[in-house]
Order: structure tokens, then C-alpha cells, then sequence
């Protein structure tokens, strides 16, 4: 049976440890699928994300191999595949005082996972841009009150696009797609890149390009990714029907699942 936790460093996460992050959300983080073997795809690329994103927002190292233990135990005792968040943040951030948060520590949540893949969803296109798009991190706020928006609309969630009309990403996945000659595509533009995305890109042949959101509309297949999804199609954008099946959609789920997990 899987148990959903937290642990701050080796220890369980308190609330008075929670406060700052809570009222700040200053701070970075990785969220990856743990299969049943202990395994991850891309655990790598997880943890390259999560260096990267710690210079930009602390200008402070990451130790991948104390993340690599706290994660495996955080998973002791627990059943059956799971998504694991790494969530890099100061207890000690104030926020009159952001350039003081220069110690990080690492907070691990775990999560049960949901089947591979996933039914199609409906994305309402919404013009928004994450602030910092390149960084995973953890002002969730705008992307969530577009979701809210589109979930009340009716729609599972939120497809964004920019001042120019291109299309960039979705509410916390990446967005491609498949012509009509069966090229796949991925936006071009500010966007996070995700781990699934990069995994797929290092085994397919695609292109990368502009999609206006009419482009993106009059494309035959529309599909979503992270690691908690894996690859996961698009029934519809706004009012326009999408295919939910294709050869290319079926072969990119395929080459996701056929990665083979590094262990932590």
C-alpha cells in the first residue's frame, strides 16, 4: 500500500518547515515516475533539471547523490509505482529578503501513480506565459488558476499560447503534435523542457517549429507530456476535435514505455 509523505533532508516534514515554501513558493523542483522496480526513466535528466535550475534560483550546487538516497528512502516500505517530487527550497527564505535563501534543502513527497497512458483530455486554449518558463519551479499559481479557469469551462485543462498566438505548452506538460505527413512537431518558443519530451526527442526524428494556435488546431493529432502521463493524447482544442489514435501517436508511446528505468 502506498503512503503519501514527506521528508525534509532525512527527517519528516513538519508544517513549521512547510511555512516558507508555503507562503513564499520559492523554490525548484523535479517530479519523476518510480516504476514498481525502483527504476526511473530519464533519472538522469531529472537530476541534471534539478542542478541547473538550483544555480538559477540560488546560485547554489546540488548533491545528486544525496538526492539519489533520500529518494530511495523515502521509498522504503512503499508498493507499486509512484511519483516522486524533489522540491529544492530555504526554510530560511524571507520575503523581504530573497537573496538570503542561499542554503537549500531537499524536500521528498511521494505520491501514488496513475495508469500508463491515461484517456485523452480537452485543452481550452489561454493566452499565459509562466514567469520563468525554463525553470521548474514552484510559482504554480498562474498555471493553476488558467486550469481552474478551463476546468470550470468544462475542459480537463489549459493549453497556452502567446502574445504572437504561438502555441507553448500546457498547464504542467509539453505539447506536440502530428501532421498530416506524419511529422512530429514540437512548438517552438518559451517553454520548460520536460524530461519525456527530451527522451522521445533523443529516439525519434521530428522537427521543431512555430505552431500558431490555428495551426495547432488544424493539425490532425494533438498529444501531451510528462512523467506522470507519459504520452497522453488530445481529444479536442477548444471547439476542434483531435484524433485520440494514430500510427505515430501508438509508436511514441511505444519508444516512452521501452526506455528502460535507471535505478536509483
Amino acid at each position: 500500500m502506498l503512503r503519501d509523505m514527506a521528508t525534509l533532508n532525512e527527517q519528516p516534514a513538519t508544517a513549521e518547515h512547510l511555512l516558507p515554501l508555503a507562503l513564499t513558493s520559492y523554490g525548484h523542483f523535479t517530479s519523476m515516475r518510480v516504476d514498481a522496480d525502483r527504476s526511473v526513466r530519464g533519472l538522469s535528466l531529472h537530476l541534471e533539471r534539478l542542478v541547473r535550475d538550483s544555480r538559477i534560483v540560488f546560485g547554489a550546487d546540488v548533491d545528486t547523490s544525496r538526492v539519489r538516497d533520500l529518494v530511495g528512502r523515502a521509498l522504503d516500505g512503499q508498493e507499486g509505482p509512484c511519483v516522486v517530487r524533489v522540491t529544492h527550497f530555504d526554510p530560511m527564505v524571507e520575503m523581504g529578503h530573497p537573496e538570503g535563501a542561499t542554503n537549500p534543502q531537499i524536500l521528498v513527497t511521494v505520491r501514488a501513480a496513475g495508469e500508463l497512458p491515461p484517456p485523452p483530455l480537452t485543452a481550452m486554449s489561454v493566452q499565459y506565459e509562466r514567469d520563468l518558463p525554463e525553470v521548474k519551479h514552484c510559482g504554480l499559481f498562474g498555471a493553476l488558476h488558467v486550469r481552474r479557469t478551463a476546468r470550470l469551462k468544462g475542459f480537463d485543462d489549459a493549453l497556452f499560447y502567446g502574445p504572437d498566438n504561438r502555441v507553448s505548452e500546457g498547464g504542467t506538460w509539453n505539447v506536440g503534435f502530428i501532421d498530416e505527413n506524419g511529422t512530429i512537431i514540437w512548438p517552438e518558443g518559451p517553454v520548460l523542457p520536460g524530461v519525456t519530451a527530451a527522451l522521445l526527442q533523443q529516439r525519434t526524428e521530428y522537427k521543431v517549429a512555430s505552431v500558431t494556435l490555428d495551426e495547432a488546431k488544424a493539425m490532425p493529432v494533438a498529444f501531451a507530456t510528462n512523467t506522470s502521463i507519459g504520452v497522453r493524447s488530445l481529444s479536442a482544442i477548444d471547439d476542434t476535435p483531435m484524433e485520440v489514435e494514430h500510427p505515430v501517436l501508438s509508436m511514441l508511446r511505444e519508444t516512452y514505455l521501452s526506455v528502460r528505468g535507471e535505478e536509483l
